[in-house]
């Protein structure tokens, strides 16, 4: 379409129209997407139910696990349904409605790993003043700040996004509607949405990964003052799950979004691990690396 236009639907490709593997690749998100809710699902029901678990750090926890059976249901049932069926059409609203909860749930997800962050600081750094910083009061005003913020910031990202003009094709060599996609298929671009994606870069994914770094370099240089051994292998214990799944997030989503698109196979393997493995794996690492969260899982079981 050479004029500028407004798209009424898309035309999904995903993993190159490969029909052979299609019954393997349907069983394998579908594998993914079961696997995924019911772990998630098993650490909120086990947090909620198991009193030991309220704190700060299992609250948080709570809420990516959230997020990750949302993230995971706005992308993988809908790819199934097309295996399934056939039917690749996807209408601009199905797009731009799965667009504005990815959005929202991507913004989370970063926030999170920050707030997560900077809970780790606070336990091993000053950890006197834990209490005090990170109150209930002050763990469920952050929450509450966090949904609050991020459903406000992606709705005007996503206005930005709706009134640009497409002119391109209208296929979408994907297997959801993201950002990066879309953006392919539009010839003009509004000036609002350079504004919010450069605000929404710098303060959404550049301040939080630069704390995030930061609290790192703050928690490392304590716990390699501590002298001894017993202290910093607890410490360490504390912090590696979290690093484990915030650098699988973030290499993939780095790799995704950053670097230029040499291969529209590689662009979709990238985004399976960050939108469909990562979310899956999340909960399995918190709970092999946390005795608390596996003592508590053991406990529910007894009883």
């Amino acid at each position: 379409m050479k004029n500028e236009t407004s798209l009424k639907y898309f035309y999904m490709l995903p993993f190159s129209g490969e029909t052979r593997s299609k019954p393997f690749i349907t069983a394998f998100f579908f594998l993914i997407y079961v696997v995924g809710v019911l772990i998630n699902s098993s650490i909120i029901t086990v947090i909620c139910l198991e009193v030991q678990l309220h704190k700060p750090m299992y609250l948080f926890i709570c809420n990516l696990s959230i997020v990750d059976i949302l993230f995971t249901s706005v992308t993988i049932p809908k790819l199934l349904h097309m295996l399934l069926s056939g039917n690749h059409i996807v209408s601009s609203a199905q797009c731009y409605t799965q667009l504005l909860f990815l959005i929202i749930l991507l913004i989370a997800e970063e926030t999170l790993f920050f707030v997560m962050a900077y809970d780790r600081y606070v336990a091993i750094c000053i950890p006197l003043h834990y209490q005090q910083i990170l109150s209930r009061r002050n763990c469920i005003w952050i929450t509450f700040g966090i949904w609050a913020a991020t459903f406000f910031n992606s709705v005007v990202f996503f206005l930005s996004i709706f009134y640009m003009s497409s002119c391109h094709s209208n296929v979408i060599h994907q297997f959801f509607c993201d950002v990066k996609s879309l953006t392919r298929t539009t010839c003009t671009a509004t000036q609002m949405f350079f504004v919010v994606a450069g605000i929404d870069l710098f303060t959404l994914a550049f301040i939080p990964s630069f704390c995030t770094f930061v609290s790192y370099v703050k928690i490392f240089s304590v716990v390699f003052k501590m002298k001894s051994r017993e202290s910093r292998r607890k410490a360490f214990s504390t912090c590696s799950s979290h690093l484990t799944v915030i650098t699988m997030y973030y290499g993939s989503s780095v790799i995704v979004y950053f670097l230029p698109a040499y291969s529209e196979v590689l662009d979709s393997v990238f985004n399976i691990i960050y939108t469909t493995i990562t979310p899956m794996i999340n909960p399995i690492i918190y709970s092999l690396q946390n005795s608390n969260v596996q003592s508590a899982f053991m406990g529910l079981g007894q009883r």
